[in-house]
């Protein structure tokens, strides 16, 4: 992928940094005008606001952009642009929204069902990476300018909770600006949306430099209370001891992704806060297992094998990487779903200690005494240690004889690779917005097919799974449908489907007078932040 987003030295960014930090907003209705410095290790992929579900943008884009309900900490959901909702009484296939009145799209425009049912229609085309999420939807209308009636292909009483990062777009500039469907972002389409934003939110853009800088400004027209940062300097920092300098020199205020090598330091030192807790985020190994060949290694494809899938699974030593790589702050199991998300299991997460010697003998067993050697494609710059992480494994794939030969990449590049499957075995993080397995089964199980499986670079193809999997979505009886989901986990279990490492925990670090809490999604909201 022709990627328009290119990094830029860190200097180039923390230079910028300083210019711009001078600079205060001085019209919204506040006491007091707060310029809050902000950086993490990546930048949204895009600023259109259907293009791309990956945590970083979403995070970015809920500050310009609203969805109708949005996720608290507690995992509650919260009205935003819809005030109520429900299921229509004498339709159990139709969801209501009631909107909020007096709204208004930074552009001045008023805010209307109108704008709802065009956002439905852009999130369901092809190119929406979360269409997926919207597979049920049938239709939206508007009843009248403030109800919005969203007819499903059958009984959906879930369907809300996937609304959290569905954001609301104005009909009318979407239109003006020939963005009616989403950029593609796999392949490197350019749009009018992916530099330029008309949301609903709290901020409004200034400008933007991607993998640079990004400026925000309280909105002064925002319906909500106004917020104490009234301008974001948004820095995407790839090295972490850059960050860490950042902060430390006092060239940034809030830094998201905290090194664990840092931690214990940062925790120690005068005038600056640390803050950690677990996130809604899996890390894990993915392989195409249904290819005859593999781009990276002639012949058969040994991940086609289960002894094969088996035997890497026996050389995973988590615990190692927890200790050595995550210094602790990492949580390992081998189901690819975090703990309080529905369809959990305590025993599906029981993980297996490394065993090489069963390994070699398994690897053997499937025709590869001597291993193979494939290509393993990693971010370096989304997750927290990532090239480490795969640095770690291709050690100990190593001691099996498997030679993994490390691509590793920005995720501007490693992202779209596995979702138009150019890649052999690969890395990959996954969140659950909607704390429902269904999420991952979508996205990452079902075959691509119906707006489903966009991100399932494992190519795995199971027409009775998928059968079950599109009935989750319909399914009214709850007790039945988790025992639908228990019945689709064991499958992908005994299948190795995912080659699970761990449950991601989080460290925010900032100056002691900043006071954010960690956010379970890891999209800390600067609507949120006080000062001492």
């Amino acid at each position: 992928m022709n990627s328009p987003y290119q990094t830029q030295g860190a200097s180039h960014r923390l230079s910028g940094i300083v210019l711009c930090a001078a600079a205060m907003v001085v019209s919204a209705p506040v006491v007091s005008a707060e310029t809050l410095r902000w950086a993490r290790v990546g930048d949204a992929l895009t600023l259109d606001p259907h293009s791309a579900n990956e945590g970083p943008t979403s995070t970015l884009l809920h500050h310009i952009y609203e969805t109708l309900v949005r996720r608290d900490t507690d995992g509650s959901l919260k009205p935003r642009l819809a005030t109520e909702w429900y299921i229509d009484p004498k339709d159990p296939s139709t969801w209501v929204f009631k909107l909020r009145p007096g709204v208004k799209f930074h552009n001045g425009a008023d805010f209307t069902a109108e704008d709802v049912v065009a956002s439905v229609t852009r999130v369901t085309s092809a190119t929406s990476d979360f269409k997926g999420l919207h597979t049920s939807v049938a239709s939206a209308t508007a009843a009248d300018p403030l109800t919005v009636r969203i007819k499903m292909k059958g009984p959906s009483p879930l369907y809300v909770q996937n609304l959290t990062n569905f954001f609301i777009v104005d009909k009318g500039w979407i239109e003006a600006n020939n963005a009616l469907a989403p950029q593609d972002f796999k392949a490197g389409e350019e749009k009018y949306t992916v530099r330029n934003t008309n949301g609903t939110g709290p901020y409004t853009l200034v400008s933007r430099d991607p993998e640079v800088r990004t400026v925000l400004a309280v909105n002064s027209g925002h319906w909500d209370a106004p917020p104490k940062v009234t301008r974001i300097i948004y820095t995407p920092i790839k090295e972490a001891s850059t960050r860490v300098a950042a902060l430390l020199s006092g060239e940034v205020d809030f830094v998201q992704d905290v090194p664990v090598q840092d931690i214990d330091r940062l925790s120690k030192t005068a005038g600056v806060k640390v803050s950690t807790g677990a996130e809604n985020r899996t890390i894990f190994f993915g392989y195409d297992m249904t290819s005859d060949s593999l781009i990276s290694l002639p012949g058969p494809n040994p991940f086609k094998k289960p002894q094969v899938r088996e035997a890497m699974a026996l050389a995973l030593d988590r615990d190692a990487i927890r200790q050595v790589v995550m210094r602790g702050q990492s949580v390992p199991g081998a189901q690819n779903t975090p703990p309080f998300v529905n369809g959990y299991s305590k025993a599906l997460d029981a993980y297996t200690r490394p065993d090489y010697q069963r390994a070699r003998a398994l690897l053997a067993e499937a025709g590869y005494p001597n291993g193979f050697t494939v290509n393993l494609n990693c971010p370096n710059d989304r997750y927290i240690n990532d090239e480490a992480i795969c640095q770690a494994y291709v050690g100990m794939l190593g001691r099996i004889g498997i030679k993994a030969n490390l691509i590793s990449q920005s995720r501007t590049l490693h992202f779209p690779a596995i979702q138009k499957r150019q890649v052999d075995f690969y890395l990959l993080g996954w969140g659950v917005p909607t704390f429902d397995s269904q999420y991952v089964f979508d996205f990452l199980v079902h075959s691509q097919a119906e707006g489903r499986g966009g991100w399932n670079g494992s190519r795995y193809n199971n027409p009775e799974l998928d059968e079950k999997i599109r009935s989750l979505a319909t399914e009214t009886d709850l007790v039945k449908r988790n025992a639908t989901i228990a019945e689709i986990w064991n499958t992908i279990q005994k299948d190795r489907v995912f080659l699970m490492v761990h449950n991601q925990l989080l460290a925010y670090a900032s100056k002691d007078r900043v006071n954010i809490a960690v956010h379970p999604e890891n999209q800390p909201s600067m609507t949120s932040v006080t000062f001492k």
